[in-house]
């Protein structure tokens, strides 16, 4: 426990002012550019069940590995928020981040409970965040700003029940105490809509935002992938578009935009993001799996901002496209690794990897849309955690919220139901386990772990996970409906009822899985001894 407290003081609270950057971190960032998230969107109209749907991978090397619950808390008159500043910290057993003390915003006196991400996800009023960073022009990030992406959505989160209310809540922040991040999506979401909100600095030295929102139609699924993609705007349709007031004076006292020309927002503030194949590769193959009568060009500049799936999105789809690596495509890593048969065929060799470090790709020989770095493909072996959010109108806030929870690679792991008023959380989930070395105390090391040794006998091993997550998945997804069902009837008598019941189940599956997961890679590890 003291260990861990520690920890938490080393990455939270202060770090010595030589490891301090003058600017927003950027060690994360793949050849110097984001590629770290990608998130998902899917209207009422458009989802298979009717609910709203946002989500999330968090792909990197150094954001925080643990889980945990804040609850809903009453605050003393005059009580402050911290804001905070991300930065590198190599100083622990891996990669990650500290967080320097910058300064502090009034609190309010009444804040909602949510579920404590690296980026805060879902608040007990089904009000859910997925986060995905494009970066903009270096010129625009500001010193001056005290909020950064995490605290933002922590501040959305702990204030507001609705999506439209979350973005102007941010439009007010940021123009009173500004933004310090660079270029950043915020996939937001209630029960009844969703949002993509785009938000980049001010410029070097100035206060402030510059930002864009626009809904995702009801009926409509929409994807960012590291890229702003938000074009033409509407201000005059306040049903679908929202920005800050500064919004075309920043790009014409710059150069950016003249004017004249029909103004897209992603052209003025983040040009470099449309050119980058990593992010677009994972829009088409988004839109492909959803939508492929579209027949879109996987190497086209730019896709619609939201297009209509050709059925209604089911959530085990959904969970199939964040376990996508592009197999079946000339886009799949593994084009080259093959071996032969008994009987003299060619074949892909079952030690081929489309989860391979980027030295094998040296070593293969592998020079994708990413260079030397592969393909960017949406499921990653260095992803932290996943999540995909389920708000739906028609049950009351307590049972109506579901948050997704995978841990690790995606394509390796499974996702676990957790109701948004849960109160705790196993402790595995909260343990910090990869910034303090390996343990199998870690929910995060015990899936890493498993999705690490799958890889190297992919075509075998990843038959062996498929045959225990497929139909654990499938059981429940099938098993929601009578939860909901139990927990309705608990809360007609008691609300406390329902969600102490909400908590157990929640953290019994979640507990199931890590097990599941601790046996399946002790099978693996017994059963191809020797081939990998």
């Amino acid at each position: 426990m003291k260990s861990i407290k520690l920890l938490v003081l080393a990455l939270v609270v202060i770090l010595p002012t030589w490891l301090i950057s003058q600017t927003a971190d950027k060690s994360d960032w793949a050849g110097g550019y984001p590629e770290g998230c990608t998130s998902i969107t899917v209207g009422k109209l458009a989802s298979a069940d009717g609910s709203v749907i946002t989500s999330h991978t968090d792909d990197s090397h150094r954001t925080r590995s643990w889980i945990d619950v804040v609850p809903a808390k009453s605050h003393k008159k005059g009580s402050t928020v911290s804001m905070y500043k991300r930065v590198k910290n190599d100083s622990l057993a891996m990669p990650a981040y500290g967080h320097q003390h910058i300064g502090e915003i009034p609190q309010i006196a009444n804040t909602y409970g949510y579920i404590n991400t690296a980026y805060p996800s879902l608040n007990t009023k089904q009000l859910g965040i997925g986060e995905s960073t494009f970066g903009g022009r270096d010129t625009l990030q500001s010193d001056n700003g005290l909020i950064d992406c995490q605290r933002l959505c922590l501040l959305m989160l702990e204030r507001e029940t609705t999506a439209r209310g979350a973005i102007t809540l941010a439009g007010e922040l940021l123009a009173e105490y500004g933004w310090n991040d660079y270029g950043e999506v915020l996939t937001i979401a209630d029960k009844n809509e969703v949002w993509h909100l785009e938000i980049v600095g001010p410029g070097k030295g100035k206060r402030g935002a510059v930002w864009v929102a626009q809904r995702v139609p009801d009926d409509h699924i929409a994807v960012n992938a590291n890229a702003s993609n938000i074009k033409e705007i509407d201000l005059d349709n306040k049903d679908y578009f929202m920005a800050s007031e500064n919004i075309y004076d920043v790009a014409k006292e710059n150069g950016w935009w003249d004017g004249k020309e029909t103004f897209r927002f992603c052209y003025a503030y983040a040009p470099h993001s449309r050119t980058s194949l990593a992010s677009r590769r994972r829009e088409w193959r988004t839109f492909d799996l959803l939508a492929p009568s579209l027949k879109l060009d996987p190497n086209q500049e730019n896709y619609p901002f939201s297009v209509k799936p050709d059925s209604l999105v089911s959530l085990e789809k959904l969970m199939s496209v964040f376990k996508d690596y592009y197999q079946g495509t000339p886009f799949d890593m593994r084009y080259n690794q093959v071996s032969t048969d008994k009987d003299g065929k060619t074949i892909l060799s079952p030690l081929a990897n489309p989860h391979q470090p980027y030295d094998a790709n040296d070593m293969f020989h592998t020079n994708g849309g990413w260079g030397r770095l592969g393909e960017r493909t949406i499921a990653r072996w260095y992803t932290m955690y996943a999540t995909i959010i389920q708000l739906r109108d028609w049950l009351p806030d307590e049972i109506g919220g579901v948050e997704w929870l995978a841990m690790d690679n995606v394509a390796s792991s499974i996702y676990v139901p957790i109701y948004g008023s849960v109160t705790d959380l196993p402790v595995e989930y909260k343990t910090p386990g990869r910034v303090n070395g390996y343990t199998m105390k870690s929910a995060w090391w015990i899936f890493n772990r498993l999705g690490t040794l799958s890889a190297q006998r992919w075509g075998d091993m990843h038959k062996d996970l498929d045959a225990k997550w497929i139909p654990m998945q499938r059981h429940f997804i099938e098993e929601i409906p009578e939860i909901d069902k139990q927990a309705l009837e608990l809360y007609d008598k008691s609300p406390k009822k329902a969600i102490e019941y909400l908590n157990h189940y929640s953290n019994k599956q979640g507990s199931q899985v890590m097990q599941d997961a601790i046996e399946l890679g002790d099978f693996l590890w017994t059963k191809y001894d020797e081939k990998f």
